[in-house]
């Protein structure tokens, strides 16, 4: 079931995503070689504890993970792109790392990821974080009042197919606002014109993702950390947007 929010509850899932927001980009700050996954997790859990924020990932237990995540960020390095479970590993020169995360603040919650080269950066790899990037942004501007999901969908695989990147559609964005995983789907590929049409009120995650040379995912042992199948290089960019009468409002974006 779709629910709309009122103009209210959008501003309050504001305030959560002004604070992942912040959250994303000390990390992107604090990110660097020889920083380690697992200090980057404890910055998170003692910013979300210091303001009584709620982690959306800690005890969580969907049918795609094995058992509750007993972390606060999701961090994929390399070929891992999404559900990245933290653990002791010492960034290196050239690392691609995404930062996925999602909290709610007094019942009301926002999500974004963001893709940061650690140190010195490949071109190819460059590209491939710009083009989620541009597939986000192309996304976005989809999400006017009257369109349909097909048009978000048909966006971002515009833009990678202008790339020549594959796109995965077994994971994608979604709706959220009193949890973080809400009706209705939102495919990284799809027709214009098709799905369900966009109503002020309609809060989504969208979140192109994408793999240098491949569609399909493998997942770790851990039982989380979701990987290119065959090795290549990911990248992952993501807002929580709101659609409204004067058209998409992102959400997380700093104060």
């Amino acid at each position: 079931m779709v629910e709309l929010k009122s103009p209210e509850e959008i501003e309050r899932m504001r305030v959560a995503g002004a604070f992942v927001a912040e959250i994303l980009a000390e990390l992107r700050a604090v990110a660097a070689v020889g920083v380690n996954l697992l200090e980057l997790e404890m910055i998170v859990r003692e910013r979300i504890r210091q303001r009584g924020a709620v982690s959306c990932y800690w005890d969580y237990a969907p049918s795609f993970g094995r058992g509750p995540f007993r972390n606060t960020v999701c961090l994929s390095v390399n070929d891992a792109v999404l559900h990245g479970l933290p653990f002791d590993y010492a960034l290196r020169d050239g690392d691609v790392l995404t930062a996925d995360l999602a909290l709610s603040i007094d019942g009301w919650v926002a999500d974004a990821a963001t893709t940061v080269i650690v140190g010195t950066p490949a071109a190819a790899d460059l590209r491939l974080v710009r083009a989620t990037e541009e597939a986000l942004a192309a996304a976005i501007e989809a999400a006017q009042p009257g369109n349909r999901i097909g048009d978000i969908s048909a966006a971002i695989s515009a833009v990678a197919g202008a790339y020549g990147y594959p796109v995965n559609t077994e994971f994608g964005g979604h709706g959220l606002g009193r949890t973080m995983h809400e009706d209705p789907h939102v495919s990284n590929a799809g027709r214009a014109g098709r799905g369900f049409r966009l109503r002020p009120g309609l809060t989504l995650a969208l979140e192109p993702w994408f793999a240098a040379t491949t569609d399909r995912i493998v997942t770790d042992p851990d039982g989380w950390t979701i990987r290119s199948a065959d090795g290549s290089r990911t990248a992952h960019s993501e807002h929580t947007v709101a659609i409204t009468a004067d058209g998409p409002r992102v959400l997380t974006v700093a104060a």
